[in-house]
């Protein structure tokens, strides 16, 4: 604001910034989904937002620009054919021949696929927003490129590659979530649940099996969910020879909870003990003691209950690291870290001194003690809660050297009660997060 010039008696007012750069907590409710769509033809290895189901079948359902060119073009010239006065024989058989095959170009894959499902279950549970990429083919070498466009895109906190089980399936997105650090993927465990496959996610080693749990995630992730659930059938239409009823994996659905939880409780509370809205049935009922091997290795299940209905009944991770065991602390982890490390950039080039740390600690614990006060830190007060720490201590002259401001901070999250302290770098070069379990 420009200098005021005091000169005739009166009131004077004169804006001054206090200097506080609040944080804004990034979003946690986007999902990204890999896969093969209805149109197999349809943005191939693209990731394409989607906001609603009506959006999604317009964009990868629906016929494509040049099947639609194919079959004006196939119809024009039929009625070239008939318009002749003396068409040549077989001429206009020919013509509505190629009538017919690009109809049935149009027509052909259109029925509903794994991903299909999965977005529409996610938009059912309370998904607003996701990105789809559409594989085209469901080959490993297509999925790894598909996560490589979501790689791109930071506003997803929510991963999953509908119906793929396999161990490369499970490998790439693990890898693609450990990697960027700011997502959680959702895993299926395969769909025909047998008594074997059962033991396997008990942790029991059975001889014959051909199916093995998924690698941990070193903090937790990567979570698995199990087992897969009855829908109605969006193909069967007025086609009596389709069944009513099909199975589809998980995740989507359960994305969709995630993101229902998020909105309505918070990132902090676990998404668990959720109905699953639009499932009908389950793959196979798990039983008390069958999920109580299942839950010592962090496989989440999904039940029915006679009063309740269909729910979620687990909300673990894949993990060895027990201060990433439940998947809400992870979460919220997640989101913190990448909050407070993208609404600090304005550090970057600051002077590296007390007044600059001051300020750090001013913002940053401002911005927790909001969520100590909506009940995602543990702790009566806010000094069992969590603490920031940028001092001499934490910047050394030989970090203040390098061009580094380093800032400690500990949280006690809800679950487990301990502190787990992240340290955030925010440099020229970019963003160092580096975890440890208290």
């Amino acid at each position: 604001m420009a200098s005021i010039e005091y000169r005739t008696p009166g009131v004077y007012v004169e804006e001054v910034s206090s200097g506080a750069r609040p944080i804004q907590a990034v979003g946690t409710r986007t999902a990204g989904f890999v896969g093969v769509t209805p149109q197999s033809a349809a943005h191939v290895n693209t990731a394409v937002p989607v906001n609603n189901w009506t959006e999604f079948l317009r964009k990868f359902a629906g016929p494509s620009a040049d099947e639609l060119k194919s079959l004006a073009d196939a119809e024009a010239a039929l009625e070239a054919v008939r318009a002749k006065d003396k068409p040549k024989a077989g001429e206009v058989t020919a013509a509505q021949k190629a009538v017919t095959d690009a109809q049935a170009v149009i027509n052909a894959g259109k029925e509903s696929t794994n991903l299909s499902n999965a977005v529409y279950g996610f938009f059912l549970n309370g998904g607003s927003r996701c990105y789809v990429v559409n594989t085209g083919a469901a080959d490993a070498t297509g999925l790894i490129d598909g996560l490589a466009q979501l790689a791109r895109i930071d506003d997803i906190a929510i991963v999953a590659a509908p119906g793929h089980t396999t161990a490369e399936a499970y490998t790439a997105v693990r890898d693609h979530c450990d990697l960027l650090g700011d997502r959680v993927g959702i895993l299926d465990a395969p769909d025909d649940l047998t008594d074997n496959v059962i033991m396997t996610l008990s942790g029991e080693n059975v001889q014959g099996a051909t199916w093995k749990m998924p690698g941990s995630s070193q903090h937790g992730q990567v979570t698995l969910y199990t087992p897969w659930l009855k829908v109605s059938n969006p193909d069967r239409g007025n086609d009596p020879t389709k069944p009513n009823t099909i199975m589809v994996p998980p995740s989507g659905h359960v994305a969709g909870v995630w993101a229902r939880s998020d909105a309505t409780r918070g990132v902090h509370k676990a998404p668990a003990n959720e109905v699953i809205r639009g499932a009908i049935g389950v793959q196979r009922q798990i039983t008390h003691e069958e999920q109580g091997g299942m839950n010592s290795n962090n496989v989440n299940c999904i039940r029915y209950f006679a009063r309740e209905g269909i729910l979620v009944w687990g909300a673990r991770t894949l993990t060895l690291d027990p201060a990433f065991k439940y998947l809400n602390v992870r979460r919220l982890f997640n989101m913190l870290e990448e909050s407070i490390a993208e609404s600090t950039r304005w550090i970057v080039f600051e002077p590296n001194d007390r007044p600059l740390w001051q300020a750090i600690r001013r913002d940053v614990s401002a911005f927790l003690m909001g969520f100590w006060r909506d009940g995602a830190l543990m702790g009566t007060t806010p000094e069992e809660a969590f603490f920031v720490k940028c001092d001499a201590e934490t910047n050394p002259i030989e970090s203040i050297n390098e061009g580094r401001v380093v800032i400690e901070i500990g949280i006690a999250p809800v679950k487990p009660a301990e502190f787990v302290i992240f340290r955030i770098s925010q440099y020229e070069a970019g963003t160092d997060v580096d975890v440890t379990g208290g």
